[in-house]
């Protein structure tokens, strides 16, 4: 069998949170520089050596935007493949214990409506989550 048209590409782990309040939900604009840059997305990021994935999404949401988190809940997990790397996305429903949302290593944050999460553009990844979410109701 020829492996040689198969690429090695990075295997990235990522925790991300669906945070709900009064019927919106919380998404951060990516950076210009990152990949997928601009594009919008659910607040988390990548997993470090040796954490749970409970952990990372504590911390990321931590330093993204000084929140802290309660009643974490498996929601989805997708596989996604991009020309540069493979990503594990692990998304987690919760509630904010303490704190309110900044940006701070995000572009921007808002909070919008279910039914406007279709006007926003997320990285590929995210499609199959929004798709769950879309068919969930209340």
């Amino acid at each position: 069998m020829n492996n040689h048209s198969l690429q090695d590409v990075p295997y990235v782990v990522v925790a991300a949170a669906i945070l709900e309040r009064k019927g919106k939900i919380l998404l951060t604009r990516r950076r210009l520089d990152v990949h997928q840059g601009g594009l919008w997305e659910f607040p988390g990021g990548k997993r470090e050596a040796g954490e749970t994935l409970e952990q990372c999404l504590r911390r990321e949401l931590k330093e993204e935007l000084d929140i802290e988190v309660c009643d974490v809940r498996p929601f989805s997990t997708v596989r996604h493949r991009y020309p540069e790397k493979e990503v594990e996305l692990n998304v987690f429903t919760c509630s904010i214990l303490q704190g309110e949302p900044k940006a701070l290593e995000c572009m921007e944050i808002v909070w919008v409506h279910r039914q406007e999460l279709a006007s926003y553009e997320f990285p590929a990844a995210d499609r199959p989550v929004l798709r769950k979410l879309l068919q969930k109701t209340g």
